[in-house]
């Protein structure tokens, strides 16, 4: 019984995540996917954040709550500026 009601709450808690894929013209090196990842795990209700140097995209899973500006806006506190391409809930 345990194990099932675990499974039902992981399951809940995974449905009011979001994905949001943001494109970062910038990025050109390994730094700049580090600057980027870290400037977007430092946004509150984030819980993960890939960044991809070959494509210039970040993906994000976040909390539903998170905006996509609250993390445009991070994105701009390290002078780096991005585009939302997809956000999928």
């Amino acid at each position: 019984m345990r194990k099932i009601l675990c499974i039902c709450l992981l399951c809940v808690g995974a449905l009011a995540d979001k994905t949001v894929e943001i494109y970062v013209e910038k990025i050109h090196c390994p730094l700049c996917t580090a600057i980027v990842r870290k400037a977007l795990l430092g946004v509150e209700g984030v819980k993960s954040a890939k960044v991809t140097q070959s494509s210039k995209t970040a993906v994000v899973v976040a909390s539903d709550e998170v905006s996509e500006s609250a993390l445009l806006k991070a994105l701009e506190a390290t002078s780096y500026t991005g585009v939302v391409k997809s956000l999928k809930f």
